[in-house]
């Protein structure tokens, strides 16, 4: 005789569901709102977080406009190069690596003091549409308005960038009065849109006019490939983009006190709360001692808490549950009747109790491990059945 799947003694079965099952039904419920959430963080998270960083500025490598420079530096970083973009002569400094490239946009907004940082700079310079600071390194240069309308003009020079680029697309330029800079890209007054020279061991490098790596123009003729020549020299690019906020003087003075020594009080001060504070944890933390046991002040009968639980399973109408337990009461009592151990499984039960009461197994089985009743009325009369079941099990 194959035995029954049933539940095994004193397992409380309730109305069937389980905690997984539950959970589930619950997880099934509240999904769509879950997805709604999720839908509504999404958007905002999309709405708060800050866009790409863009700039007005001409010349900035974060401008997309026509006269931004995002497409040269777009290309640059896809060919490796690092672009470190600064608004202030402090920061271009602080930077610049002494093997590095630092190209200025522009001198308008350039000071003294800006200047003097640039030019003791040991990194190579670019210096593009800044006229005044060339001829601030060069005095012999002299730089011609690029406001006019930009030409086309061949390289007729040696210098390998402007060979490559052939020619480009530009305004103004540079006349040398010394002959030791090598001026490329001449207009029909004799002024080189491109002009490079070294000094003190490093490469100064000068494009008269913005346009030449401007988005609109860059792709015209050979502007890129002079231009991308010229600022990919190094792996790392110091963009200096002159802002209105750049004053003042670039360095630091180093020598400027600080809170300690305007207030020669606080290292004591602070040494003394620092002590304070763990002579405190030490004495707020110190062993208090076992732990000591204390009597409840309120005893609660079991009969008590057995008629609270069962209102409660009344209150919540949990037929099954209450069910459950009368069933799992009586499967466990009629096993220690009849002597059967703790792990003594349903048929095991089930055949002891029909060989001590004569009644059929199928009987005991619906019994004891039947399906949950659904009112009160099957509730009542199944606690009477196992009552009846128990006595008749109890019967000497």
């Amino acid at each position: 005789m194959t035995a029954p799947a049933w539940a095994p003694a004193g397992e409380v079965v309730g109305d069937g569901t389980t905690g997984r099952s539950r959970a589930a039904h619950r997880w099934r419920a509240a999904r769509p709102w879950l997805v709604v959430l999720a839908l509504l963080v999404v958007g905002v998270l999309v709405l708060a977080l800050p866009a790409p960083p863009e700039s007005s500025a001409p010349g900035s490598p974060d401008n997309p406009g026509p006269a931004g420079a995002r497409a040269v530096a777009q290309v640059l970083q896809r060919q490796g190069v690092t672009i470190e973009s600064v608004t202030t002569a402090a920061d271009a400094v602080a930077a610049a690596t002494g093997d590095s490239t630092v190209v200025v946009i522009g001198d308008g907004l350039l000071g003294a003091d800006q200047l003097d940082a640039l030019v003791a700079l040991e990194d190579d310079l670019v210096l593009v549409d800044a006229g005044w600071a060339l001829s601030t390194l060069a005095p012999d240069i002299e730089a011609s308005s690029s406001a006019g309308a930009a030409s086309s003009r061949a390289a007729e020079c040696t210098d390998p960038d402007a060979v490559a680029a052939g020619s480009v697309v530009a305004g103004g330029g540079y006349h040398d009065g010394t002959g030791r800079a090598t001026v490329c890209f001449p207009a029909t007054d004799g002024s080189g849109a491109y002009l490079t020279f070294e000094q003190d061991g490093r490469r100064v490098s000068a494009l008269s006019d913005l346009r030449l790596l401007s988005n609109d123009v860059v792709d015209e003729e050979g502007n890129a490939a002079l231009v991308l020549r010229v600022l990919g020299r190094h792996d790392h690019l110091v963009w200096y983009v002159p802002s209105l906020n750049d004053v003042g003087p670039v360095a630091q003075d180093t020598d400027d006190p600080g809170l300690a020594d305007l207030v020669p009080w606080v290292g004591p001060v602070t040494w003394w709360l620092v002590l304070v504070l763990l002579v405190t944890m030490v004495w707020r933390a110190r062993r208090l001692g076992p732990v000591v046991t204390e009597p409840l002040p309120v005893v609660v009968r079991s009969a008590e808490a057995t008629r609270g639980r069962g209102r409660l399973y009344r209150r919540a109408r949990a037929h099954g549950h209450a069910a459950a337990a009368l069933r799992a009461g009586t499967a466990a009592r009629v096993a220690h009747r009849l002597g059967l151990p703790r792990s003594a499984d349903a048929a095991a039960v089930v055949d002891a109790v029909a060989r001590a009461t004569g009644r059929p197994a199928r009987d005991i089985e619906t019994l004891v491990y039947g399906p949950p009743p659904t009112g009160d009325a099957g509730l009542l009369r199944l606690a009477d059945d196992l009552h009846h079941l128990e006595s008749e099990v109890h019967r000497p």
